[in-house]
């Protein structure tokens, strides 16, 4: 595997590697690689012969009090993890690579990033599609491969990617989870051992979430009851737990096509997401 830093490098190693006509595929990451992490890289080799992951935290989707500083860098460690699953290059580049000095574009998504997390955190979205559309630009993949725990990120690459007629196929890869049911995420790491247990009352109560709407109970009032759960096993703020519809992520007040539930808050420092399918019966 190579490990690269300087655009020219990664342009001629990926020149070499498309050379012979197999597709190229990119797993674009922040590092501090968990399993979750590490099935992408596993979903990628299936649909390419050629595989690049990056390593960018990226600046512009922190919000000014956010986990910017804190947030966890094991270049070493990832490097190895991805070695050892085959990847071809480790794209790794500095801040001052991606945003040069000067730099003044930005990449705006709107409607479908305005509500959810692009109301929690405002300008996070412009941050990823920027950060997204120059990472695509510099590797040049065939086949882009992201989580569906950040939904609402992958809807909004989905429609840039559309939109400005990239000739790139983007995978959306189910949630990875813990065997007790937790989303797996790297912010999982700053959770205490006290929060972490407390942390399985997201998924729980999505899911129960699910199992009432499904059976017709009113979709407002069952939504408040996954509040006042997460509320009850000391989440907050809890920034939203919505009924969204599964393509334009646009609320829902009554199930009546394919949708997504979607719940975002916080659990001490750490903010956690998650969602899962719900559809018609």
């Amino acid at each position: 595997m190579q490990t690269l830093r300087d655009l020219p490098a990664l342009r001629s190693a990926v020149q070499m590697l498309k050379s012979d006509g197999k597709p190229l595929v990119l797993v674009p990451t922040m590092g501090a690689l968990h399993d979750g992490h590490m099935a992408l890289v596993e979903e990628a080799r299936r649909h390419g012969r050629h595989v690049v992951v990056s390593i960018f935290v990226n600046p512009r989707q922190f919000g000014p009090n956010e986990d910017l500083a804190a947030y966890p860098r094991r270049e070493a460690k990832d490097a190895q993890m991805l070695q050892t699953a085959g990847v071809d290059i480790l794209w790794a580049p500095t801040v001052e690579i991606m945003y040069p000095a000067g730099y003044a574009t930005n990449i705006s998504v709107t409607g479908i990033s305005d509500g959810l997390d692009g109301a929690a955190r405002p300008g996070h979205f412009d941050g990823v599609a920027t950060v997204v559309t120059k990472l695509f630009n510099q590797v040049q993949p065939d086949i882009a491969i992201f989580g569906q725990k950040d939904y609402q990120q992958l809807a909004v690459i989905r429609r840039f990617v559309a939109d400005l007629n990239l000739p790139i196929e983007i995978v959306g890869l189910p949630t990875q989870r813990a065997e007790d049911g937790l989303a797996l995420s790297s912010r999982n790491a700053y959770l205490s051992d006290e929060e972490r247990k407390a942390a399985l009352a997201l998924p729980r109560a999505l899911g129960e979430a699910k199992r009432q709407i499904e059976k017709g109970e009113p979709v407002a009032g069952t939504l408040a009851q996954a509040i006042a759960s997460l509320a009850a096993h000391g989440f907050g703020p809890i920034d939203y737990v919505s009924l969204c519809d599964a393509a334009t992520l646009e609320p829902m007040a009554v199930l009546d096509r394919p949708a997504r539930l979607l719940g975002a808050a916080k659990l001490g420092t750490t903010r956690l997401i998650d969602n899962i399918a719900i559809d018609p019966v």
